[in-house]
């Protein structure tokens, strides 16, 4: 075969997706996750797009994978049994977390449990200061003197966490080295790799959280390759990364922790190349699948990112409230709102949608699976937003009567409305969840929305887009092509990349170049040897961060650093880009206060080519429907008929009028009557709002 096939995989809560790109030809296939064994639904997968491209698995040149299973190793506390060994004295600072709380005027507050338990928290006397200096050197008795409580208590993995080991690793590598002789089967974690940064707490939570899921991980990792080998399958494979990247599976064996936003990261890198192709600069994208709905903001193709990262939140919403984790992440927010998504009355007497999720087992009720709680996607098909019959690619077959019946036992009866009513109420519950989610987001990041353009996909957003459009001003909605899959062909335009962080504390009034070039060097090497691996062949840019702040606040700012060899003068520039970044977000600078550096990021990354110019496209005679379908309709509060058009049959050029639904495999989108569709020479569904006849305003 002539012709590059390239495969991409996205394991989701409730939908496994396949994107399979031949030679620019795109196949897909949607299936229930297989929720205990996950890698059989990939293979089920797998073994249906190929055919669809009429090739075989040695055909393959590419597939790249992402997972939602550490996450919900974390959520769902059933990783491996985990020690924590840290510097005498500080067994306690895991528990203890930030001196504040998330909600000081609660006082039942509920504070994130450790992943390891007290009894598993071990010590050993040393001790380094911030500078690397060893104060008190390893008492290697104590590590031995281990190994019989490891032993005892069964543990499977071990986090090694030391203080200030960000600024020496050597203590924590001579730990391991005294471990892997006495217990070779152990898996091992040590901080000053997964996170050499300073702040104990963080790096201790994102130690034990790899510690936590690395023995399933791995174990996952090695069988889905073999698997994928024992069907013929010879080319690598590549795993989504947090932070928009791919990586190889060697590397995500040792750092799993960082595969824990694999999935939505695809999202965000789909909705970045979709705003490039369509010349857009600032767009929200908006990612709805059968679990949860993600919500990220994106500048000039770029989806803004972060080190921090809180999973398994005690209280929605609520900062603090999660195990904190410090790793490279897409900056995002997402919540409990996907099609499965359950519905109830609160003891308010108020309709609740959400966090809980009816997943792939049991399902909605309109699966017939056997699920009877009333969900998003029931609410969807009372609406008549989705046809029973060729969901999810015609793998699901849905019964309207169970979703009726659901929804008539969960909402309609206990506030005495008819079903329609209950439906609509339901859809209008999880549309305004997210649209607050978003507001919150951008006011946030000082971001506004609405004169930006909302980027849906996965396989629900499509069906809420243009009402989340209304209910937050915006104008205009693009639906990607391959919407139902969207996160999975966003693998396939994400780059090979490793991101290295160092904390090294510079004050910019006595700013030494030469340490810092030596410190660059090293991360370079270390990256450049991560991707070259993964990318032999490839073109490698790189990006240097530094974060930021006044000497005393407690908080810092990404600002752009030359990936160049500094010098000393080097310290003016940086500060004038302090000075424009601080005053960009919080419209001023403070002229009498020293700036200092506390970390330092390096990320390397394959170069990849910018999308071609969105072509301009005629606009042709209105689209032939295929058939008709009532629809209820918001502002009318009753059904309407409205046409059905296949997705397939759409070319560029071609406008519908709404109200109007656009059907394909993976999804169907709801265009409102205050919104027109039409495709772009892209192939993308872009949705405007109608103009008013007599004002011009927008409906």
């Amino acid at each position: 075969m002539s012709e590059t096939a390239r495969l991409a995989v996205d394991i989701g809560g409730t939908f496994t997706d396949l994107a399979l790109d031949v030679g620019g030809r795109m196949f897909t296939h949607k299936l229930l996750t297989t929720t205990q064994a996950p890698e059989e639904g990939v293979m089920v997968g797998v073994q249906a797009v190929l055919p669809q491209a009429g090739i075989a698995a040695k055909d393959l040149d590419f597939i790249v994978h992402g997972t939602t299973l550490a996450t919900n190793t974390v959520i769902e506390r059933k990783g491996a049994r985990t020690a924590l060994i840290v510097t005498e004295g500080f067994r306690d600072a895991v528990e203890m977390g930030y001196e504040h709380r998330f909600d000081q005027y609660d006082i039942n507050i509920e504070k994130p449990i450790p992943l390891v338990p007290r009894y598993l928290r071990l010590t050993v006397r040393e001790r380094g200061s911030a500078h690397g200096e060893v104060l008190l050197a390893l008492e290697e008795s104590d590590v031995h003197a281990l190994v019989p409580q490891l032993r005892e208590h069964g543990v499977e993995s071990a986090a090694i966490t030391l203080l200030h080991s960000y600024a020496n690793p050597d203590h924590e590598r001579r730990i391991a080295d005294i471990l892997r002789a006495e217990l070779p089967d152990l898996w091992l974690t040590l901080s000053s790799e997964v996170c050499p940064e300073i702040r104990e707490y963080e790096r201790m939570s994102t130690a034990s959280a790899n510690a936590y899921v690395q023995p399933l991980m791995a174990s996952y990792l090695a069988d889905l390759d073999a698997r994928l080998r024992a069907d013929g399958v010879r080319c690598p494979l590549f795993m989504m990364t947090s932070g928009g990247g791919l990586t190889t599976i060697e590397t995500a064996r040792q750092h799993p922790i960082r595969l824990v936003e694999s999935g939505p990261a695809g999202g965000a890198i789909l909705a970045g190349q979709v705003a490039l192709e369509c010349g857009l600069d600032e767009v929200l994208s908006y990612d709805m699948g059968g679990t949860t709905a993600k919500i990220c903001l994106i500048d000039h193709g770029r989806p803004q990112t972060s080190r921090t990262f809180e999973v398994d939140r005690q209280y929605r919403f609520t900062k603090g409230s999660g195990l904190p984790l410090r790793i490279p992440v897409i900056e995002m927010v997402e919540i409990g709102a996907g099609g499965g998504s359950i519905a109830q009355i609160d003891n308010m007497g108020r309709i609740q949608v959400g966090p809980g999720s009816a997943g792939a087992e049991p399902g909605p009720a309109c699966y017939g699976q056997g699920g009877t709680e009333a969900t998003v996607t029931d609410a969807d098909v009372a609406l008549g937003r989705i046809a029973p019959e060729g969901f999810a690619g015609g793998s699901v077959q849905l019964s309207p009567d169970l979703a009726v019946a659901a929804l008539d036992n969960a909402i309609a009866r206990k506030l005495n409305l008819d079903g329609p009513l209950a439906a609509f109420a339901v859809s209008e519950m999880v549309e305004e969840n997210m649209s607050n989610a978003a507001r919150v987001h951008a006011v946030e990041l000082g971001k506004e929305l609405a004169a930006r353009t909302l980027i849906a996909f996965g396989g629900a957003a499509p069906l809420h887009a243009c009402r989340m459009a209304e209910k937050l001003g915006m104008d205009r909605v693009i639906i990607p092509e391959g919407a139902g899959v969207g996160s999975a062909i966003g693998f396939l335009a994400a780059p090979v990349s490793y991101e290295m962080v160092r904390s090294r504390y510079t004050r910019l009034d006595t700013f030494e170049a030469a340490g810092l070039n030596k410190m660059f060097s090293e991360m370079h090497a270390e990256a450049h040897t991560i991707v070259v691996a993964g990318a032999p062949d490839a073109a490698l840019e790189e990006r240097r961060i530094a974060y930021m702040r006044y000497i005393g606040q407690g908080h810092e700012i990404v600002v752009e650093v030359p990936a160049r060899t500094l010098t000393d003068a080097d310290g003016a520039l940086l500060k004038d880009a302090f000075d424009r970044a601080y005053k960009e977000l919080f419209g001023r600078v403070i002229p009498s206060m020293q700036v200092e550096i506390l970390t330092w990021a390096l990320s390397m990354s394959t170069v990849q080519p910018n999308p071609p110019a969105l072509a301009e496209v005629a606009t042709k005679a209105a689209a032939t429907a295929s058939g008709e379908r009532k629809l209820f309709d918001a502002d009318k509060t009753d059904f309407v008929t409205a046409p059905v058009y296949q997705r397939a049959d759409l070319s560029p050029g071609m406008a519908i009028s709404g109200p109007a639904l656009i059907a394909e495999a993976q999804t169907t989108t709801a265009v409102t009557a205050n919104f027109t569709a039409r495709i772009n020479g892209a192939g993308h569904i872009e949705i405007q709002r109608k103009q008013t006849a007599q004002t011009g305003e927008t409906a």
